[in-house]
């Protein structure tokens, strides 16, 4: 039994360790675990709670790389299935001192893109209280996109919270409109929207925190909370009917990698949501994980405990002591 849910798909990233090299040059790579639902699940394990990831890997060394370090996280991996018949997917990643790293991804017809609504036929839902969706999965293939949307109903006929990230990857997409008009469908299936202003700009043409939230509100009844990523700024949050609130967030002193942070925002809400803070709170928390997640290379390896979390904050906030 499982109190969060999951699906997505894991990958392997090389990263490379020739730091500001083209990815064509690079000839030393570091491996590591990633896939943005599978940071997720990794967050909320490393903070205390029981997660369930759901999807499929190959019958090959990376898929039994992930499977490894999925069990060592403490994740529940029984509805992580092994395809005899397609590879797991991985991609390379560019370090770099400023700015985004540059990423080549090899995921196509991926045992993941291959997960089909027969495999999740007999999930149990009994004791799930909050699920992740995002907008990767359903890009990877016309069978993901259909498992997505069966999940997803499954989900909100069960009345379990959805909180949906756009997580916007157009190389995944046969179109920048295709990209916009399923991204932009999908949204209004969750009951919480997590856009970037940078998603925001590509999705409605728009920069305007609020006017990003407001869009997401009045396109769907279930919609009732929407969540801007504002990067190091902070975050802008508004519910149906109710002014919206921006909240600032927290500074580092130097950026490693930045490939995450997003992830990590997600981890810091979805936690205390489940915990039962105020929206106000969890924004506050989402926040702090995502700043904690620039601080390390891997897309994950910066999400911290509990503990951690708890030494972050109230070493870098002005509130006095915060409890995690």
């Amino acid at each position: 039994m499982t109190e969060f849910i999951t699906i997505g798909e894991p990958l392997v990233v090389l990263a490379s360790t020739d730091i500001d090299v083209e990815l064509q040059n690079v000839k030393n790579f570091k491996k590591y675990l990633a896939g943005a639902e599978l940071n997720v699940a990794i967050g909320l394990s490393r903070l205390g709670h029981d997660v369930t990831y759901l999807s499929k890997i190959g019958n090959d060394p990376f898929g039994d790389f992930i499977l490894n370090a999925a069990n060592e996280a403490e994740i529940d991996t029984k509805e992580l299935l092994i395809d005899a018949n397609h590879s797991t997917g991985f991609y390379l990643k560019q370090s770099v001192t400023h700015g985004d790293p540059e990423v080549a991804y090899f995921r196509k017809h991926s045992a993941a893109s291959n997960l089909r609504e027969s495999d999740i036929l007999n999930l149990d839902l009994r004791d799930t209280k909050l699920a992740h969706l995002s907008g990767i999965f359903p890009a990877l293939s016309r069978t993901a996109l259909q498992t997505f949307k069966a999940f997803n109903k499954r989900l909100n006929d069960a009345k379990i919270m959805t909180i949906f990230d756009p997580n916007l990857r157009p190389a995944l997409w046969e179109s920048k409109e295709q990209m916009i008009q399923i991204t932009n469908e999908l949204a209004k299936n969750s009951q919480i929207v997590l856009p970037g202003i940078n998603e925001g700009e590509v999705l409605m043409g728009e920069r305007d925190p609020e006017k990003i939230a407001d869009f997401y509100l009045k396109q769907s009844e279930l919609t009732q909370c929407v969540v801007v990523k504002l990067g190091d700024k902070g975050a802008f949050f508004k519910t149906k009917n109710k002014n919206g609130k921006f909240i600032d967030g927290f500074k580092v002193e130097h950026v490693v990698d930045t490939v995450g942070a997003g992830d990590g925002f997600a981890v810091g809400l979805e936690s205390a949501l489940l915990e039962e803070w105020s929206l106000e709170e969890a924004v506050k928390r989402a926040c702090a994980v995502g700043a904690c997640a620039v601080l390390s290379a891997g897309d994950n390896d910066g999400y911290p405990t509990r503990e951690q979390l708890v030494e972050f904050i109230n070493k870098n906030t002005d509130r006095g002591r915060f409890a995690c």
